[in-house]
């Protein structure tokens, strides 16, 4: 699998896609600091809700072969400013998080939007904890990561 760094909001579900990724025992926890979970550079919601932080994120960035901007569907706020993806030397996708407890389809149109507007090249939508979403979502990985062996 490439390696991903993921972006989002605290709560939005950054580190219960990474444990679903892996094959871990799915358990809250809060990300205090930037983690590898697997191939995933699981960063804390605080780096993309405060500018002064952002820095953080650029700088994890630069391992990441891929950048991954997280909308949870249940959230009305978004982080993400217009074309922030273009901050990264990375491709950037998106994923739309926490579908399992979306109130209607427009809750996941509207996060879908959020990410589209952030610039990202495509948007999967994703339950971690039904694990809907989630085999499409790794063999996107997968499939990347061997064409990046391909080209590399």
């Amino acid at each position: 699998m490439k390696r991903v760094m993921m972006i989002g909001r605290v709560s939005c579900g950054k580190t219960t896609l990474c444990q679903r990724l892996v094959g871990d025992p799915l358990v809250y926890k809060k990300t205090q600091t930037v983690e590898i979970i697997g191939q995933a550079i699981d960063t804390p919601g605080e780096y993309a809700e405060n500018r002064r932080l952002m820095r953080g994120l650029t700088v994890s960035a630069v391992d990441a072969d891929l950048i991954v901007f997280l909308q949870s569907c249940v959230d009305g706020e978004c982080s993400f400013s217009p074309g922030q993806a273009s901050m990264f030397g990375a491709p950037a996708v998106g994923v739309v998080t926490k579908t399992d407890l979306a109130p209607d389809d427009a809750s996941k149109a509207r996060a879908r939007e959020l990410l589209e507007l952030a610039g990202v090249q495509k948007v999967f939508l994703v339950s971690s904890v039904t694990g809907e979403g989630i085999a499409e979502f790794a063999d996107f990985l997968q499939t990347e990561q061997a064409s990046a062996k391909q080209n590399g």
